[in-house]
């Protein structure tokens, strides 16, 4: 369930810096509520304390690829973006603990 719901963790330079707060991103399904990214990421991290869950979706973006036989325009696809507050006393997520 917890894969369906959480697709992969978002690692930019501003989420980095909430990482440091305790405070971790994921891209989820655009259908998926607050209760089942909480209920997700306990799952997937035991040990983690979920105290608070934001959504927000991210609008895709428009690109222009110039070829020599012209323009081609399309978008990025739309995502929605889940950070997740975790208890500073429990479990801590470590995303570069696979590589």
């Amino acid at each position: 369930m917890s894969r369906d719901v959480l697709i992969r963790p978002l690692v930019t330079e501003k989420l980095t810096h909430l990482m440091e707060q305790g405070q971790y991103a994921f891209v989820a399904d655009m259908k998926a509520n607050k209760v089942q990214i909480r209920k997700a990421v306990e799952a997937r991290y035991p040990g983690v304390i979920v105290t608070g869950v934001r959504t927000m979706i991210q609008r895709g973006k428009r690109r222009r690829q110039f070829t020599r036989t012209g323009v081609t325009e399309g978008r990025t696809a739309y995502y929605k973006k889940a950070i997740v507050s975790i208890d500073p006393e429990g479990e801590q997520i470590d995303f570069f603990e696979q590589i």
